[in-house]
């Protein structure tokens, strides 16, 4: 990912520290002097790296202003005759935490870095600050943003469209995302495929990312908003929705929940579920309607018969108004659940819209009542005789 489009942009490279003037206590960390009589093959690789120093910089020109932020090794401190940590007496005295001593290591180490490097872009797009977000070097990570926010270049994307605060979303590295926030970076911004923050963490199940968005953004300036829609006209609600059914439906597949797989699926749809709460705690609505289709997250759930999320939001303040929500195929939620087949939960589904106010009666623009819909079998017959009012009472999972 070397820069080679930013001619004629010279980069400075920062001389190696002399060896005498390294704290022993940083060597005890791990941190390489890297001078430069070190050869590539002397040179242990970095375990924390995801792209290698390498690429970034050819022809072994390694500046020490991007040297590793992590400790590669344990870390036991050596405490000093009055048993103070060493790394606590490194701002005049104060304690300080070790992420605050990596900052000031990080930034003696970039305080050559001119606006004309912080802006730079490789083939990707990149900026030095994306990559570092890509690698999770949160210290680096935060030094270079804190930078760029002076300049007013701290939202700059690569070219998916993402910003550092999109690509440390999608990588759920949520303290560097509360790093970024707190500098400044703007929230509501879409990438190449028009997905907000919120959209990637609905996605991908990032409950921890997304909680971190939650609370950095109370008493910010900026208003975040949660009904979003994206280029397929998905709100972020609709987008975990969606994602949470695409995991039940597999699990459905599954003889068992011990088959192999099935942990790893139990435990994502665990956090899918969790997203859908935030979601809705911060705001977002049940009831709103795709831009495509008009389903709105009710019929979604509906559609493959997800009765979790069916009691989530049927358990929602003013669900009643919505349960009866058509989309533009006049589809109520009803409509959707009574028309599938080959789901166990379809029973329970039905049951749950009927007790909640879901009216039977209601048609389609093809003037089909819920009934009308229902496939033949078993499980069919017993839909039926819940939508004809003689069996949503009887006992059931659903309750």
């Amino acid at each position: 990912m070397y820069l080679n489009n930013c001619h004629p942009l010279v980069f400075q490279i920062v001389s190696p520290p002399n060896i005498s003037t390294i704290d022993a206590d940083i060597l005890d960390l791990g941190y390489e002097s890297m001078k430069s009589e070190i050869s590539p093959e002397e040179t242990s690789p970095d375990p924390f790296s995801f792209v290698g120093c390498q690429s970034l910089y050819p022809q072994n020109q390694l500046p020490h202003a991007v040297g590793n932020s992590y400790i590669p090794q344990a870390f036991t401190p050596q405490l000093s005759p009055n048993s103070i940590c060493p790394l606590a007496q490194f701002a005049e005295g104060e304690p300080m935490s070790f992420f605050q001593w990596q900052i000031q290591q990080e930034e003696k180490k970039l305080a050559s870095f001119t606006p004309e490097m912080l802006t730079s872009q490789d083939d990707d797009g990149d900026t030095f600050l994306h990559i570092a977000v890509a690698q999770g070097r949160r210290a680096v990570a935060f030094v270079l943003a804190d930078k760029m926010a002076k300049i007013g270049m701290l939202d700059m994307k690569e070219h998916n469209g993402q910003s550092a605060l999109q690509l440390s979303v999608a990588a759920n590295q949520h303290l560097i995302v509360q790093d970024l926030l707190s500098l400044g970076a703007q929230i509501n911004t879409a990438d190449r495929w028009g997905r907000s923050p919120l959209h990637v963490c609905a996605e991908k199940g990032h409950i921890l990312t997304l909680q971190t968005i939650q609370r950095a953004m109370k008493g910010k300036g900026q208003k975040l908003n949660v009904e979003e829609f994206n280029y397929d006209g998905l709100t972020p609600l609709h987008t975990a929705v969606l994602s949470h059914n695409a995991v039940v439906h597999e699990l459905s597949c599954m003889a068992t929940h011990q088959s192999p797989g099935a942990t790893e699926l139990v435990q994502r749809r665990k956090l899918l579920g969790e997203c859908v709460s935030m979601l809705l705690l911060m705001g977002s609505s049940c009831a709103t309607k795709d831009r495509k289709s008009g389903r709105t997250s009710l019929h979604m759930a509906s559609e493959e018969a997800n009765v979790e999320l069916l009691r989530v939001f049927l358990d929602q303040q003013g669900s009643l108004s919505s349960v009866n929500a058509k989309a533009f195929s006049g589809n109520t939620a009803l409509h959707i659940a009574s028309a599938i087949h080959g789901r166990l939960a379809q029973v329970d589904a039905v049951k749950l819209l009927m007790r909640k106010g879901g009216d039977p009666s209601a048609m389609n623009l093809e003037k089909e009542q819920p009934a009308q819909l229902v496939s033949k079998g078993p499980i069919g017959d017993q839909v039926r005789r819940i939508l004809k009012g003689k069996g949503y009472h009887a006992r059931s999972s659903a309750k």
